[in-house]
């Protein structure tokens, strides 16, 4: 069985040398290494022609091994600097030692920064180490991948690497370069790794030992059949790492805004994260620490000025300010500009005061079947409108809508911010119940409602007790176009704007806050529930509360009193 075996081995290796012969033989000149002379490429002591037995300095980690990996072959793509060899900055050395150096092993590295810090180069670069480099001959035979979301993004780290490998005559001989299919190959090492993208037709039938998902950030809501096709395809790989480059995604509920709260949580030590933004702590997004806090690379090779250029140009537009946030700040900001901005709704998160004796205005958005329902009740305490919100979710099922909205429902449930009713559906005759309640308890003078579902709610309100009468003379119809809603808006916003809101920081009031998207012109535009990412059922009653609610206290006019 050994000779069997060393006879196999011998075999084999005559087929190498055969196959790097005939290479040798039938490789074009490369005019890429031609227009740059030879002077630069003479091998180093360290450097070994075949690049993926590349050892480094003694006593290297890992990570450091292929940092000095890729100053060594690598040079710049494109740009001034073109051809000229690559030299690491200190964030991307970090970077390289974070994952390659993680005592526990890396599955995932999230790497998330703003625009033009060189994250495509980065990920070519680490397609790279892994296709011919010393990680491709640790693990040959594999199979890499790029995702993207769009062809166009998916040809960017194909293109980069291309161009790496044609200005390097080892690694120039080493990979064959196939542009038609955007692959890469690495014949000795029996490597290959292709770019997709999201509108292929499917990215099953893979077994990726690397995958690269390049600007994930692009991908609206918390799934994306591309990732997960590529993520659940490699139960065959004994170490599997996934990389993901990106600027962040403008909503919470955006897949990425997922991985990266739940890698801040740190449940898992094989997952890595490299995070740089513009934190809260800098309230004046368009100060200089506030770009260099989210651009590591702001003060190396970045076009300082044109930076401070477009900060300069989202002071004097606000409607860039939320583009600007996100891409360059790296900000969880949604570039179509929400109703309210996050710093001005928390500052309206002040304690809400007791409303017993107070007259109270509300909305009510009822859902159909299985959506949230809102009520929100406000009253007018010192000129400010304090805020009583109620919500409703089906009992059955709640962790699992939790899971897929990844929304906790059902931890706001225990903590009392969330109320659910019996079965799958939303139970009209239990909120009928709920509000005859409330109107037992609360001086309730107006209530605006949408009439889609008032037709269903009444008949188990005149069952909770309600009198015709009494609906009639209280429950408001409120169009949800922009005729009713410009100036309820309008009324909502000033009061934000003017601190004469308190909503408690109430989690459910404050998601639907967040994701509230405003269509139309100041003079005619209303909340969308189509443009909005996720729920904003509890804005949308907030904005009828005001609708019903009167603007001022009446005038009581004491002569008439004294008689």
């Amino acid at each position: 069985m050994a000779q069997r075996g060393r006879k196999t081995n011998l075999k084999r290796l005559a087929q190498v040398a055969e196959l790097e012969e005939l290479r040798g033989r039938s490789r074009p000149e490369n005019p890429h290494l031609a227009a740059r002379g030879t002077k630069k490429l003479v091998p180093s002591r360290s450097r070994p022609d075949k690049p993926w037995l590349f050892t480094g300095k003694k006593r290297s980690t890992r990570g450091e091994r292929n940092i000095q990996w890729v100053e060594e072959y690598l040079r710049v793509p494109d740009g001034k600097f073109a051809g000229d060899p690559l030299k690491l900055p200190d964030y991307m050395k970090e970077d390289f030692r974070a994952i390659y150096d993680n005592p526990a092993g890396t599955r995932r590295a999230i790497i998330s920064r703003g625009r033009k810090n060189a994250k495509t180069t980065e990920a070519a670069m680490l397609v790279l180490l892994h296709l011919c480099g010393p990680e491709g001959y640790a693990a040959p035979h594999a199979q890499l991948y790029s995702a993207a979301q769009s062809r166009d993004q998916a040809a960017l780290i194909f293109n980069l690497a291309a161009k790496m490998l044609r200005l390097d005559r080892a690694l120039f001989d080493a990979v064959t370069i196939r542009e038609t299919n955007k692959v890469l190959q690495c014949p000795f090492l029996e490597n290959i790794y292709r770019a997709l993208s999201a509108e292929a037709t499917t990215a099953f039938g893979l077994s990726p030992s690397l995958i690269i998902h390049d600007e994930l950030g692009q991908v609206r809501g918390p799934r994306s059949p591309l990732y997960e096709a590529l993520e659940t395809a490699t139960a065959a790989q004994a170490n599997p790492l996934s990389v993901i480059i990106s600027t962040q995604a403008p909503a919470d509920s955006d897949l990425l805004s997922v991985l990266i709260d739940d890698a801040k949580a740190g449940h898992d030590p094989k997952t890595v994260l490299r995070f740089s933004c513009a934190g809260p702590e800098h309230e004046d997004p368009f100060t200089e620490a506030a770009i260099a806090a989210a651009n590591p690379a702001v003060e190396i090779f970045m076009n300082k000025a044109e930076v401070l250029n477009m900060a300069e140009n989202a002071r004097r537009m606000p409607a860039r300010q939320a583009e600007f946030e996100n891409l360059v700040l790296n900000r969880r900001v949604e570039t179509n500009n929400p109703f309210v901005s996050a710093p001005l709704w928390r500052a309206c998160g002040g304690e809400v005061k007791d409303l017993s004796d107070v007259d109270l205005y509300g909305g009510l958005d009822l859902s159909a079947v299985a959506d949230l329902t809102a009520l929100v009740l406000m009253g007018k305490v010192d000129r400010v409108w304090h805020v009583l919100p109620t919500f409703w979710l089906p009992e059955d099922g709640l962790a699992e809508k939790a899971a897929r909205d990844h929304v906790p429902y059902d931890t706001w449930k225990a903590q009392g911010f969330l109320e659910t009713t019996p079965g799958s559906a939303i139970s009209y005759e239990y909120v009928a119940a709920k509000l005859f309640g409330l109107f037992s308890r609360y001086r309730i003078r107006k209530i605006g409602f949408d009439r889609w579902g008032m037709k269903f709610l009444k008949p188990w309100l005149i069952k909770a007790g309600f009198t015709e009468q009494l609906i009639e003379a209280t429950f408001v119809e409120v169009g949800q176009g922009t005729q009713s809603m410009t100036p309820a808006l309008r009324d909502l916003e000033q009061a934000v704007l003017q601190r004469e809101l308190r909503h408690g920081n109430h989690p459910v009031l404050s998601m639907c806050a967040a994701q509230a998207i405003v269509e139309g012109t100041d003079s005619a535009r209303k909340l969308s529930k189509a443009r909005s990412i996720g729920r904003i059922d509890g804005m949308v009653a907030l904005a009828m509360a005001f609708s019903v609610a009167p603007l001022s206290a009446p005038v009581i006019d004491i002569n008439a009193l004294i008689g």
